[in-house]
């Protein structure tokens, strides 16, 4: 189809566009930005005047639910609240069930990704076999496949040495490995961060160094064996400072953090309501500070939902007995607008960590607006406010925010020049 999109604030970070044009579709890519291309007949005319254009959003780590889980989610509906927040190419981690470490659950959620059509999804594979961190899963098949990363998420290795041959053999073939560091022994039990407020309830804590412990290790592994690493689900501020000083040193390591992270504290765990309990643990109020500050520096290159859909049950329980995790996705753009809203960061800077600092730390091929580049872009209203939770397409309702007016509402996501969601 092709598109004429007219009078949008055009923000592309990553060649540092900022400015007020037209953009034209074609066949699924950016014809042109500013004039018309010749004899450019347009079959559908959108007014973008108040409106930013800027590339799709990407998204590090959206648990699609399929195969497996489909009380908690399914491929449609869950790409489709992504689509909703202003992403258009997303990743999957790979707890599935089957867990994803084989090509052929691979290709089947790819299959369906493409048959949904919502956003383009990107699979995580299992670093080891069955997620048990013993035997290494088939890397390369996966890769082969179409996984673009590999990781464990918080299931540990069976040992260090297990480790180190799991990177080693990925940094043979220049595969992309994704940390979730936390030493499961000294996070075992825990509930929330290890400090006042668990004191206060009661609650099993978590320690910072669960963390930090961990992720000296992961550190120095790195640096021995010269793997890709992406560090996901920073909680902690001295998290941040040891990743600041590894890039430094010239290690090849990204991160990102949970959207949450840099909004929540564990104060928030004050009445006991099972949608903040997450893992990592919410952590203090210096570590949230000390983890938008590395956001700002760019230090956390990228923003991610990590959105966790769940069934009503499973949050329904006692705090300790519910299943950990928040359904956010559909609410991206809105709640990272609260950051410009706070003066945290600026606009482009927001849109640069929403979209090609991710796209860059999987090496993705998405986060900018490029002439002869796909059409994945994302047109939405700063002026406007969106009331969350008012359309509701995942299937988890499992999201603190809901009832919350969030500054900015998304009008057109697009999908290789197609209309994936319009408000």
């Amino acid at each position: 189809m092709r598109i004429r999109i007219l009078g949008a604030r055009v923000i592309d970070p990553a060649s540092g566009l900022d400015r007020v044009d037209d953009l034209y579709l074609d066949a699924g890519r950016i014809a042109a930005l500013g004039e018309a291309p010749a004899g450019f007949d347009a079959e559908r005319t959108v007014d973008a005047r108040g409106l930013v254009a800027a590339p799709g959003l990407v998204d590090l780590s959206v648990a699609l639910r399929e195969p497996g889980y489909s009380r908690k989610g399914s491929i449609a509906s869950e790409t489709l609240a992504a689509a909703a927040g202003g992403v258009t190419s997303l990743c999957c981690p790979p707890l599935t069930r089957p867990v994803l470490d084989t090509a052929a659950v691979a290709e089947l959620i790819l299959d369906r990704a493409r048959e949904a059509g919502h956003a383009k999804v990107f699979p995580i594979g299992a670093l080891t076999k069955g997620l048990a961190g013993e035997q290494l899963a088939e890397l390369v098949t996966l890769g082969d496949a179409g996984c673009v990363a590999f990781g464990n998420g918080l299931a540990p290795l069976a040992d260090n040495r297990t480790l180190r041959r799991a990177l080693e053999y990925a940094a043979t073939f220049d595969l992309t490995v994704i940390f979730h560091s936390q030493d499961a022994e000294l996070a075992e039990g825990g509930l929330a961060h290890e400090g006042a407020t668990a004191s206060f309830l009661g609650l099993p804590g978590i320690p910072e160094t669960a963390e930090t412990v961990a992720l000296a290790r992961d550190l120095l592994l790195v640096e021995q064996s010269g793997v890709r690493a992406h560090f996901s689900q920073l909680s902690s501020a001295r998290g941040a400072r040891m990743i600041a000083e590894a890039q430094a040193r010239g290690l090849p390591v990204t991160a990102d953090v949970a959207l949450y992270q840099l909004i929540l504290t564990d104060e928030a765990l004050a009445g006991f309501s099972s949608l903040y309990h997450v893992q990592p643990p919410l952590r203090t109020r210096a570590d949230r500070d000390g983890l938008r500050e590395a956001v700002r520096d760019g230090t956390i290159q990228a923003i991610a939902s990590h959105h966790q859909p769940h069934e009503p049950d499973a949050k329904l329980a006692p705090f300790g007995a519910t299943e950990p995790g928040i359904a956010s996705v559909e609410l991206l753009l809105p709640l990272a607008l609260t950051l410009v809203q706070d003066g945290l960061l600026d606009l482009p800077t927001l849109l640069q960590r929403l979209g090609a600092g991710p796209a860059a730390a999987l090496r993705l091929p998405a986060g900018t607006l490029q002439v002869g580049g796909p059409a994945d872009l994302v047109l939405f209203d700063p002026q406007s406010s969106t009331l969350a939770g008012e359309h509701w397409f995942s299937r988890g309702d499992n999201c603190p925010f809901i009832g919350h007016c969030l500054p900015g509402q998304v009008r057109y996501t697009l999908v290789d020049g197609r209309l994936s969601y319009e408000a």
